[in-house]
């Protein structure tokens, strides 16, 4: 039966970890964590999603996280990019080759690698895999999923908060299930907030990843402008590398944008567009591949279902732009949105 269980806060960087389930397994050393001719130990080992390191959002928070874990654990680590048109069999034998050398745990992130980790997984029962945004069935598979639905309900209320053209926008990089949960989200917590005078424009950028939804900031940034020719003064993107662009629309037009992932008004390549980033919907990727690799080398591996949301601060709304304290009635309006999520009394919607 998989193991189902809701992880404590595992912020990168900043608290320490409880972990909340356990699970049958062997250290680091006796589950394929095998030491290179250097005697060097080798850990975790994460393969990136499109968009790759750099893009600012998912996969730079994953990035985060094993760097955490490099530094407190003293292993050897490594990150594999993408290829661009990788197929199935890519994927597969890119992990297959993580835990042939020894590394462990191997993180696919992105629901992507779901076939790949299936595969490889059984092949390789002695290491721990985990995968985010998906769930794999398996022994030794940790799949890391989020209530993305509950911060998205947030930065709805944010942006029903700060719009003063009553439109908003949601540009979305890939027509697929995990990204409806965001627009969702988003279109319920701006209509609970708004009693329904705030319109929301919404945009997806491809149908599938492989034409470039979640790699192309030059059709993030035509989506955004296109929205805000339509009087979008706020625009919510979740769209991997391709959402710079949306911020860079929304900054050239002086408008609002919510990031999303990571607290994108903190990134260092999008500081020349940080003071029209309102907010972001926060997804603690890097803490729950931190969680993954720390729970490997206590010797109790996790596997199954590990869920991520707003009762152990998994997802979130960051704070850090000044002006989101002062835009009338929102930080209260977040908090009471908030605390109505985690007692139940606000359902959120996933589709």
């Amino acid at each position: 039966m998989r193991r189902i269980s809701k992880l404590t806060r595992v912020a990168v960087g900043v608290a320490s970890i409880a972990l909340a389930a356990t699970a049958c397994g062997g250290t680091s050393s006796d589950s394929g964590g095998d030491s290179d001719a250097s005697g060097a130990a080798k850990g975790l080992a994460i393969a990136y999603d499109i968009g790759g390191k750099g893009d600012q959002s998912f996969n730079d928070a994953a990035y985060a996280g094993l760097e955490k874990a490099k530094k407190e654990f003293g292993y050897q680590t490594a990150d594999i990019e993408p290829t661009e048109g990788e197929t199935d069999a890519d994927k597969e034998q890119r992990l297959a080759s993580l835990a042939k050398q020894g590394y462990n745990p191997v993180i696919g992130v992105g629901f992507a690698y779901g076939p790949a980790m299936e595969a490889v997984a059984k092949k390789y029962p002695k290491t721990t895999f985990g995968i985010v945004d998906s769930v794999v069935e398996g022994d030794n598979v940790a799949s890391l999923v989020f209530a993305e639905e509950q911060a998205s309900y947030l930065a709805g209320v944010a942006a029903a908060k700060a719009t003063k053209t009553n439109t908003v926008g949601f540009v979305g990089g890939v027509d697929i299930p995990l990204i409806h949960k965001f627009e969702a989200g988003y279109k319920q917590g701006v209509q609970d907030t708004s009693g329904g005078k705030v319109k929301v424009v919404s945009q997806y950028l491809t149908q599938t990843a492989e034409e470039g939804g979640f790699s192309s900031p030059d059709k993030g940034k035509a989506a955004a402008e296109g929205q805000i020719e339509k009087k979008a003064d706020v625009v919510y993107q979740a769209a991997g590398l391709s959402g710079q662009g949306v911020i860079e629309a929304a900054a050239k037009a002086k408008v609002w944008a919510i990031g999303v992932d990571s607290d994108q008004y903190k990134q260092a390549a999008l500081a020349n567009y940080k003071n029209y980033i309102l907010t972001s919907a926060l997804k603690d990727v890097g803490g729950a591949v931190y969680a993954l690799a720390k729970s490997v080398q206590d010797g109790k591996p996790l596997t199954g279902t590990q869920t991520f949301d707003l009762k152990v601060n998994g997802v979130g709304l960051s704070e850090s732009n000044p002006e989101f304290a002062k835009i009338a009635g929102l930080s209260d309006a977040v908090a009471k949105a908030k605390a109505g999520i985690i007692d139940g009394s606000i359902k959120v919607k996933t589709e």
